[in-house]
């Protein structure tokens, strides 16, 4: 059974799916027959690449909320990271345009380093003083996720380097109806949005396992916090 799932290194709720997601999937009796792939979702597109602001100001600029309002809503999300054991920098993070990661996840994917890149580079951006928005540091985060330095380098350099990769991913997307991420698709027939409970995913794995084959896409799970195609991240209250 193959899953897929659409994200951004910029989404919050990504980062937390993705712990969730795993979580459940290790508790799945058949673990060992799914394949995971990773696919690019952009939430801030049309963001110039160099482009970078302070996520608390980004955020407070979003929403029209005073800096401290903007602090108090990543402190909720924190909250939920750290509740799934993840580290969670509510200060100092930058938010900008993530098409080259996606481009460099895509190298990693041709070189079977794909959840490696993708695990490094959500806890530079979300838990470490790292921003993914600068090209070295991809390039160390590629070489410690086994990929060979000069050839991620390389990669960066060419803006056109699996650019078309990334670009169908987010054309597939679009046509699977997801308009927030996380998104998670079973076998192109089950879908899951947001960072659902842990539990949540156990019981989409084992319908779509039983369930096989079928023919449509199917919605499991009901609404969970995501971030959708304008960048917005919902934020519990609680």
């Amino acid at each position: 059974m193959r899953v897929e799932i659409w994200s951004d290194i910029a989404c919050p709720w990504c980062y937390i799916g993705k712990a969730r997601f795993e979580k459940g999937l290790a508790e799945f009796a058949h673990r060992d027959e799914v394949e995971v792939v990773h696919r690019s979702f952009e939430l801030d597109p049309s963001r110039a690449k160099g482009d970078t602001a302070l996520v608390i100001d980004m955020l407070a600029e979003k929403y029209g909320r005073s800096r401290e309002e903007a602090a108090a809503m990543e402190a909720n999300v924190a909250a939920n990271a750290q509740s799934e054991g993840l580290g969670y920098r509510t200060e100092g993070r930058d938010h900008g345009n993530t098409f080259d990661i996606h481009r460099l996840l895509h190298l990693a994917k041709a070189r079977g380093r794909q959840d490696e890149l993708l695990t490094l580079a959500y806890r530079a951006n979300f838990a470490e003083e790292r921003s993914v928005f600068d090209a070295e540091v991809l390039v160390a985060l590629a070489e410690e996720a086994g990929l060979d330095a000069d050839e991620a380098r390389a990669v960066l350099a060419d803006p056109e380097a699996y650019a078309d990769d990334v670009r169908t991913d987010e054309r597939e997307a679009a046509e699977l109806g997801a308009n927030a991420v996380p998104f998670f698709v079973l076998d192109r027939r089950y879908g899951i949005s947001g960072g659902q409970p842990s539990e949540v995913f156990v019981q989409a794995l084992e319908q779509a396992w039983k369930d096989r084959p079928a023919t449509a896409l199917t919605t499991v799970g009901g609404d969970a916090a995501a971030c959708d195609t304008d960048g917005a991240c919902e934020v519990p209250q609680s």
